[in-house]
């Protein structure tokens, strides 16, 4: 009982901790909405669409090249529904169909791809503005590894590329298994917090190389012709040092977001944080019984509360067999790579608008 416990805590906090980090992503998007003067609201919408229509075509992609599981959880939940619903005396039909799934899902995923736009783009800048500070090789190659550090997420669900050379390597004639499927999706859950930890841990850099924008601005202010007054370069340079709380939320937020989405993989997902799987506890339908047999001795006044609570089991009991550990995986490996997907793309198009298109 005390494992199950356990796990229903980390998952409610893990869902609390996840929503919240979509919450603060929200609220800084509507702050940019709000702005009239400058073109944010353009650039979210641009986005937007733009991640809603890679969304689309990502989900058209068959199981042989991005290996998610989606296809097979929809088909279990379907299935699962369908029994369901005869054993309720209801019309055995879907009760979703795979292109309205898809749609919604496409949908979703347009939001987060719009809320991850302006985190992107400032990571960019400090990217190339921690590079130009670092001076030993080491922390230039932590800060190229953290940059692709999305990219190399994506990667992992590519299956000719990963999956395929890393279960069944091509040595000479035959190719030698390596791993099971087991262990390569332990693996990869291993990998993703890794790359979170080096992000974490190279968030020191990137707000110093925002910091170091105050003295830039005052560089370039010198450079002008004309007079500046003190007061109107002491707000230049407050007004850095106050958006440092919003700078440290783009760079957190999403992490925290790739962060619990792995966690919620791994756990929802029935996956193993060790080599060889854990084996599924069976401790609830045991509880089931144990509840039954426990009423079934109750008083006759207390009927109405064991049937309640007996309808309440059955129910809970479905659900269950509907919301499978297969749609699970299938949600929340899509989910997972499309926010670290959603990165790289921003973070790629931020880099190149501020190597190519800014005026130095």
């Amino acid at each position: 009982m005390k494992p199950t416990q356990e796990m229903n805590i980390s998952l409610v906090w893990c869902l609390l901790v996840l929503s919240f980090a979509i919450k603060v992503l929200f609220s800084l998007t509507t702050h940019y909405f709000k702005v009239e003067d400058g073109g944010e609201r353009s650039v979210c919408v641009t986005f937007g669409f733009f991640f809603f229509v890679k969304a689309m075509a990502v989900l058209t992609v068959t199981e042989n090249y991005l290996e998610f599981g989606l296809e097979t959880g929809f088909t279990n939940f379907s299935d699962s529904a369908m029994q369901f619903l005869e054993k309720q005396g209801l019309e055995s039909q879907s009760p979703v169909s795979k292109l309205t799934f898809k749609f919604f899902l496409a949908i979703f995923c347009s939001l987060i791809g719009a809320f991850l736009t302006f985190p992107g783009l400032r990571l960019a800048q400090m990217h190339l503005d921690a590079l130009n500070l670092a001076t030993e090789k080491i922390t230039q190659t932590l800060l190229h590894i953290n940059f692709l550090a999305p990219l190399f997420m994506v990667l992992l669900w590519v299956k000719p590329i990963t999956k395929d050379y890393i279960m069944n390597p091509p040595l000479g004639k035959e190719s030698i298994p390596l791993m099971t499927e087991a262990t390569f999706d332990t693996l990869r859950l291993w990998l993703i917090i890794l790359l979170c930890a080096l992000r974490l841990a190279m968030m020191r850099s990137h707000l110093q190389a925002y910091l170091n924008l105050a003295q830039k601005c005052v560089d370039q202010m010198k450079k002008e012709a004309g007079r500046i007054s003190t007061v109107e370069l002491q707000k230049m340079v407050a007004r850095v040092f106050y958006y440092l709380c919003v700078i440290a939320l783009q760079y957190v937020a999403p992490l925290v977001m790739l962060l619990h989405t792995t966690l919620l993989l791994k756990t929802l997902g029935n996956h193993s944080w060790g080599i060889y799987p854990e084996s599924i506890s069976t401790l609830p339908a045991d509880n089931s019984l144990l509840s039954n047999s426990v009423y079934s001795e109750l008083p006759s006044a207390e009927g109405k509360m064991k049937v309640t609570v007996t309808q309440i089991t059955v129910a809970l009991s479905s659900l269950k067999n509907i919301f499978t550990p297969l749609l699970f995986r299938g949600l929340l490996s899509f989910l997972t790579w499309w926010i670290a997907a959603c990165l790289f793309s921003t973070s790629l198009f931020g880099l190149f608008y501020h190597q190519y298109l800014t005026v130095a």
